[in-house]
């Protein structure tokens, strides 16, 4: 299973394998309190996408649609985490306030998504 969650709220058993999918260090939190298993800075939207983007909710469909399109290039990657998904929880962890719009969550949906062989 597959599960966003902001890297301020407390870590959790329940949490399995907890990866920060940010491309920035989140202010105010040490890398024992974040307790993180990897930082996939890899798999964060690029510097220029993210500035883009700036979390404003009126630019978030074209943002998941050119996020999509950066992730094409880690496609083994992202099968490694859906499989890691398969056998047990990892949590995408991000820092913004908007837990609605934001790229961990486009992220989850593609993990979550059947894959065409």
């Amino acid at each position: 299973m597959i599960v966003c969650k902001r890297i301020y709220d407390p870590p959790s058993a329940a949490d399995g394998r907890r990866l920060l999918v940010d491309r920035l260090w989140p202010r105010g939190v040490s890398k024992e309190a974040a307790r993180l298993d990897d930082w996939l800075k890899e798999l964060a939207p690029s510097d220029g996408l993210r500035r883009w983007f700036g979390h404003d909710p009126v630019r978030w469909e074209e943002f998941r649609v050119r996020y999509r399109q950066e992730l094409k290039a880690h496609g083994a990657l992202l099968d490694e985490l859906r499989a890691a998904g398969k056998s047990g929880t990892v949590t995408l962890l991000f820092a913004t306030r908007d837990v609605e719009r934001n790229s961990a969550v486009v992220l989850q949906e593609i993990l979550n998504l059947p894959q065409r062989h």
